[in-house]
């Protein structure tokens, strides 16, 4: 009976990717004429359900997705982007689209972390926590130049969706952001607290000391081509991060009576 039931969901779940409909579990079970109990009772899961549907995906199945999915989030932003429209840009399945990310919110987690300067920020500090601020934040700034400019294409695109889709926080990129504040405060707000601590940086929330370094950087970086172009810019891209972050430095110079917190 349970192998019965198995067969005519998979039959149906097969059905509904053919005419490019959504895997939902009800929709699902009322494609293979069974109750959701008795989905639940042969699958455990919707990802189950996928997994059974497709062996594991080929090599660089995963890379071409997140390439994909970063030149349409770059072009028009999370929310216009169409899942069945990447699996087709992509040359996957929907099935193993779904997969390896199950949603709008799994896919941004992924454009960040393999293409932002989120992870190589974060392993930056990681390594060099026990160097002074004054050789730390010239490198982050450097580091986030070179991601954003150093790969041939600048990632703008994808630092205006950044800017975007976590300033309106939409449910699509809600769980990004959490991810985000997560990884950033676990490294780098982490090192400015010690450096509070340590009496090297002036006391405030660890949140508007990263707003205060972030925020100049991301706007030059992102008026960078209008300023090149129009204002005839010519200064080196890292030269003019590191003048920001060296500017951040004074900014957080302590007081010479010393500060406190509020």
């Amino acid at each position: 009976m349970v192998q019965r039931s198995r067969e005519r969901i998979l039959e149906g779940a097969r059905g509904l990717l053919a005419r490019g409909e959504n895997l939902t579990v009800e929709q699902v079970a009322t494609a293979a004429g069974v109750s959701r109990t008795s989905f639940y009772r042969t699958f455990e899961s919707r990802r189950a359900l996928l997994d059974a549907l497709e062996v594991e995906p080929e090599t660089g199945t995963r890379e071409r997705i997140l390439e994909t999915a970063l030149d349409m989030i770059g072009a028009a932003g999370l929310t216009a982007v169409s899942m069945d429209e990447l699996a087709a840009r992509a040359g996957v399945s929907r099935a193993t689209l779904y997969r390896l990310f199950p949603g709008k919110p799994a896919l941004f987690t992924g454009v960040l972390r393999a293409y932002s300067p989120l992870e190589p920020v974060t392993s930056l500090v990681d390594s060099m926590r026990d160097q002074p601020p004054e050789v730390v934040m010239p490198e982050i700034a450097r580091t986030v130049y070179r991601i954003v400019y150093g790969s041939g294409t600048p990632r703008l695109g994808l630092l205006r969706a950044v800017v975007l889709e976590l300033s309106s926080l939409s449910p699509d990129s809600e769980e990004a952001a959490r991810d985000l504040v997560a990884v950033i405060f676990g490294s780098v707000g982490s090192y400015l607290m010690a450096q509070m601590a340590a009496g090297r940086l002036r006391v405030m929330h660890p949140l508007l000391a990263l707003q205060l370094m972030i925020g100049p950087i991301f706007f030059h970086l992102l008026t960078r081509p209008f300023a090149e172009r129009v204002l005839g810019l010519d200064i080196d891209g890292e030269q003019a991060v590191v003048e920001l972050a060296r500017g951040w430095l004074r900014a957080m110079k302590p007081d010479e009576e010393g500060d406190t917190d509020g």
